[in-house]
């Protein structure tokens, strides 16, 4: 397999301009809070008022800065609220008085200044990351799109993407009963194509964009499937794919990562453990939740042992006996289930890890429970990192696997690797501003400091 070059040189630059935004947004905050101490000393149950609404402007303000809707609206709410409390408190303590009104008005010009030099900030930090180098490219003189006319409940007929894709010019190749996903794809290439689409799930997006790098080609996403986790994370529409399709005309290049796993390529996560013991069954993928609340009380009984499967952690810890392993192309945030966590880039160039090891599969249960609510660091059990290789032993010598949601067994030690920068894809006009506003969900207050004393944010200097 070829592995693709990663993009730009390495390193983002420092950006005074965001250094500047970072310390006048800090400083900004700082004065905020001294006039509301300062002002309400002298009333005490009006310094608490007032504290309690600088927190919620604070972090309401972080949330409209850096979060999507709906918490970006809860955020906008948070920021109102905060301020209403503030004013309330001031003109309270200060009897209504002119210098009540003075410092209201400062405070929330403070505020103001706040919220806005912060999202200014961020904004100039993230674009100078490799994901917002837009790279225009003339369209494919002949793209080839993929179908699964079965995926997702048949969106390809759903959504018209083959009269679509007609009327751009690419040619369309389906998936009839009978024929071999790979085949069609290498026979197409063979062919001449110069770009090649895949509409469907993950695991055939995963299928042809290994076969674009390959052959050091373009790929489009095309999200036709059920979940389309990829698509997500690429911050593409789910909702409708046609979308997807136009990116073999707009032609706007974006180079993001792929991992893989004993040589076996993959776009978003390997599972072991339970979850790749359940995909293994027979009729899984046309009923899967039903399999799945049919095998969990066996697998995550009380007296079920941890499977056979080890790996030793990047501080040298040995770990052994795990119920749950996965490892993802870039890391996820994780969320109130594993289904709906997320990864807020695909280029950090870095894998994801996440492990469960516990006595008995109750135990194991409670210990995602506990990851999944943000209390990992609860228990010792649960084990989450970032790394640029991995490797999982078996004593056996085998394992299941569950590879974007495909099911397999493989021979261990299974080396994960990842490949930063190594897929060409074209996306769809208006695909890089989403991407850079998702990334922006994962940025701190630690973040806006590493901005203020070094002009670099903290994750841009992780990706490099």
């Amino acid at each position: 397999m070829v592995e693709g070059r990663p993009p730009g040189s390495g390193k983002e630059g420092r950006d005074p301009r965001a250094r500047a935004w970072a310390v006048v947004s800090l400083g900004a905050g700082l004065a905020l809070a001294a006039v509301l101490v300062v002002f309400l000393a002298r009333n005490g149950i009006y310094l608490v008022v007032g504290l309690i609404g600088l927190v919620l402007s604070v972090v309401g303000g972080w949330w409209v800065v850096t979060e999507h809707m709906p918490r970006r609206a809860v955020g906008v709410l948070g920021l109102v609220l905060g301020a209403a409390v503030q004013v309330v408190a001031l003109l309270r303590a200060g009897n209504e008085d002119r210098r009540s009104f003075v410092l209201l008005g400062v405070a929330l010009a403070l505020l103001a200044v706040a919220v806005l030099t912060a999202q200014a900030a961020l904004g100039t930090s993230l674009r100078r990351t490799p994901v917002a180098a837009v790279r225009r490219l003339p369209p494919p003189r002949h793209g080839v799109l993929l179908c699964n006319p079965w995926s997702g409940g048949g969106k390809v007929e759903t959504f018209g993407l083959v009269p679509l894709a007609h009327s751009l010019g690419v040619r369309t190749l389906l998936l009839d009963h009978g024929l071999d996903l790979e085949e069609l794809a290498r026979g197409a290439v063979a062919d001449g194509a110069d770009c090649l689409g895949m509409a469907g799930g993950d695991g055939s997006q995963a299928l042809v964009a290994s076969i674009a790098v390959e052959h050091d080609l373009p790929f489009v996403c095309v999200p036709a499937g059920t979940r389309n986790h990829f698509a997500l994370d690429l911050g593409l529409d789910r909702r409708d794919p046609r979308q997807g399709v136009h990116a073999f005309t707009d032609a706007v290049e974006r180079r993001v990562d792929y991992a893989t796993v004993n040589e076996r390529f993959f776009v978003n996560n390997v599972s072991l453990g339970v979850y790749a013991t359940i995909v293994q069954q027979e009729g899984y993928r046309d009923a899967k939740a039903e399999t799945t609340r049919r095998l969990l009380p066996d697998l995550l009984g009380q007296q079920e042992e941890p499977f056979d499967l080890q790996f030793t952690t990047p501080d040298g810890e040995e770990v052994d006996g795990c119920f749950l392993i996965m490892v993802s192309n870039n890391p996820y945030v994780l969320g109130p289930s594993l289904d709906v966590s997320q990864r807020r880039r695909l280029d950090s160039g870095r894998l994801g890890v996440f492990a469960v090891s516990a006595g008995t599969g109750a135990q194991a249960a409670e210990v995602v429970t506990l990851a999944l609510a943000g209390r990992g660091s609860a228990s010792g059990s649960a084990h989450q990192f970032e790394c640029d290789t991995f490797e999982v032993r078996s004593r056996s010598g085998k394992a299941y696997a569950g590879i974007d949601g495909e099911a397999l067994e493989l021979e261990t030690p299974l080396v994960f690797g990842a490949h930063p920068g190594g897929l060409r894809l074209l996306v769809p006009e208006g695909n890089i501003e989403a991407a850079l506003r998702r990334q922006a969900r994962d940025v701190h207050v630690r973040d806006l400091l590493s901005l203020a004393a070094s002009g670099r944010i903290g994750t841009a200097e992780r990706a490099g």
